[in-house]
């Protein structure tokens, strides 16, 4: 059972506490981060859109920003729990739920592990689903060598050196310098632990047959630029395996458009809450 510990916390069956932000009054949304990342990188969406008569909800996922950091449950199942826990302690109804990167896996698993019975739609920015490493039926996927090494030589040696060489990837040329900033403290607030496991679980999963199982409308917006999320290797299968979906893509955007392309990114989603 998960209930509100303390203001602004939700506590998990397994007794981790999560912070959440709670913004607006109307249909609720619910934002679930991308690797490494908490709460706040959605704080540009969820100022429109609360705004425009939505509540808007957040939260840290476990090992980040303000949440416990437990040293465990960092496998897809105990990630989709927290969400799961979340809904179920705010008692949210006809939720929208909205994921960036890795937090859209984990989405998909709260979908498959919790039904779709409390859910009326679902935004996946720059996704990682349906499986990014290579094996005999993903030959076109990722060296899984290639994230171990990520794991030990990069993550576990230098992880600013890390952000720093990745950021402008991740963003575009005229991207302002605080922004840049603003999210390299935020990844750096990150368990480094959860950072890694995260990783290593992103690695080994296959979310092929959840994707086909998924009946709510689906909004993908995908990138271009998005080096993160290859356009081939995420969005285009994910969108064909997907019974209900539409596909946004933005030319020129890179795997961070939530900042970059904010007011795009807004007005989608905005779009598709009215429609659908």
């Amino acid at each position: 059972m998960s209930a509100i510990s303390a203001p602004g916390f939700i506590r998990t069956g397994d007794g981790v506490d999560l912070f959440y932000r709670d913004w607006g009054q109307g249909e609720p949304v619910l934002f679930i981060a991308g690797w490494s990342l908490p709460s706040d990188m959605w704080q540009y969406q969820m100022l429109a859109l609360s705004q425009r008569g939505l509540r808007c909800i957040a939260f840290d996922r476990r090992g980040h920003g303000r949440s416990s950091d437990p040293g465990r449950g960092y496998d897809f199942d105990t990630l989709a729990d927290d969400i799961a826990a979340v809904i179920d302690a705010l008692g949210l109804e006809q939720v929208t739920l909205v994921g960036h990167s890795m937090g859209c896996n984990e989405i998909v698993r709260y979908l498959s592990r919790h039904g779709e019975a409390r859910v009326k739609r679902v935004a996946l920015l720059g996704t990682m689903t349906p499986m990014i490493c290579r094996d005999d039926s993903n030959p076109d996927g990722l060296d899984p060598a290639l994230l171990a090494f990520f794991r030990t030589q990069q993550l576990g040696r230098d992880f600013p050196a890390w952000i720093d060489e990745n950021m402008p990837p991740f963003l575009t040329p005229d991207t302002s310098p605080g922004i840049a900033n603003w999210l390299r403290q935020l990844a750096l607030g990150a368990s480094l632990q959860a950072l890694v496991e995260c990783n290593r679980a992103l690695a080994s999963a296959d979310f092929r047959a959840e994707l086909a199982r998924i009946s709510s409308p689906v909004l993908l917006i995908a990138a271009d630029q998005d080096v993160s999320a290859p356009f081939e290797l995420t969005a285009k299968p994910t969108a064909a395996l997907l019974p209900n979906a539409q596909l946004r893509m933005y030319q020129g955007a890179p795997h961070g458009m939530f900042v970059t392309h904010t007011e795009r990114v807004n007005d989608d989603l905005l779009t598709f809450l009215d429609a659908a």
